[in-house]
């Protein structure tokens, strides 16, 4: 399990769509800089220390970050038929659940990069406007704030990736499917019982990002693990050599 974790993250270093995520995630980060300039009522949200830590992650998870994680992963899996590289794998042999579950791991750890990148921007940016107005207290807090976020969104999204690789449908169909997910988490929100069970919304709440009942965060924590055994339970059945 080594030794393909280490190929693959070697792999990954020369993939294009890991700059599009970085890309994605800066372009977000500079979307909701720009908004926070506006004056409303006489007053600019990024006047408010510690409003561009609150409102960059939320914005990045309901329309952009998913998206990109997930097209991230379903390439993974895909590209080894698309390359036309997986003949050569099976002769060394490769044990293909390995593989698919390194796979699965590097997309893991990806998501937290992304949105631990993203936390990076918010903050020092945080840092240079506001670096009097911060506490260690409210730093540490949107850190663990982000950190969970990438942890539920790789759950949340896990299905969709697992799904579209087992029926081989190409990881731009990832990205489209994954898009429309979490952006009815915009929806599932605005009502406190769907957004403890949408699996989208309620990362917000495992994560901390806003304040809700215990019985609720254990319900969405249950909901998350779900999504995370499903996509296990979908992957047992995926099999390279079936194509070829």
């Amino acid at each position: 399990m080594g030794k393909l974790l280490w190929a693959e993250i070697q792999k990954i270093r020369r993939l294009n769509i890991v700059w599009i995520a970085v890309f994605a995630t800066v372009m977000v980060a500079a979307i909701v800089f720009i908004s926070g300039w506006f004056t409303y009522n006489g007053s600019r949200n990024i006047d408010s220390a510690g409003w561009y830590m609150d409102m960059a992650q939320p914005l990045a998870t309901l329309f952009v970050l998913p998206a990109v994680i997930s097209l991230l992963g379903s390439y993974m899996i895909c590209r080894e038929e698309d390359d036309d590289t997986i003949k050569s794998l099976l002769l060394i042999p490769v044990n293909e659940t390995k593989l698919i579950a390194t796979k699965m791991i590097i997309t893991f750890l990806f998501s937290i990069f992304i949105y631990l990148l993203l936390f990076a921007i918010a903050f020092l940016t945080e840092a240079i406007l506001h670096f009097s107005d911060l506490s260690v207290g409210m730093v540490l807090d949107h850190l663990k704030i982000y950190f969970l976020q990438g942890v539920g969104v790789f759950l949340a999204i896990s299905p969709i990736i697992a799904l579209v690789s087992y029926m081989k449908k190409g990881y731009w169909t990832a990205l489209v499917l994954t898009e429309m997910y979490s952006f009815a988490g915009t929806f599932m929100c605005r009502s406190n019982t769907l957004k403890t069970i949408y699996p989208i919304s309620a990362v917000f709440g495992v994560s901390g990002y806003y304040e809700t009942p215990c019985q609720n965060r254990i319900l969405s924590i249950i909901i998350l693990l779900l999504c995370g055994c499903l996509s296990v339970f979908i992957l047992k059945g995926f099999k390279y050599s079936e194509k070829n």
